[in-house]
């Protein structure tokens, strides 16, 4: 069963702003992570929030870098290896 990485809603907890964006992704689309490594990078009006893998698996990249993001904004799936 693939699992969606989503936005966490708390990353806008002390902001003013709807939106963020992804600033980088640390792993190609396609690639296995590690449970627990980060995978991504967003910034929401200034702070950098990294984004983890909950689990062992495949990425699938499903907003690419610079692409605005709002809070629940799907990020990527991972393929549980």
């Amino acid at each position: 069963m693939n699992i969606d990485i989503k936005a966490d809603e708390t990353f806008w907890r002390n902001t003013m702003l709807p939106e963020g964006f992804v600033t980088k992704w640390l792993v190609a689309d396609g690639e296995l992570a590690k449970e627990g490594h980060g995978i991504a990078v967003v910034r929401i009006e200034g702070a950098l929030h990294d984004i983890v893998a909950p689990c062992h698996g495949r990425v699938k990249i499903e907003t690419g870098v610079n692409h605005v993001i709002e809070p629940g904004s799907l990020l990527a799936t991972l393929v549980p290896a």
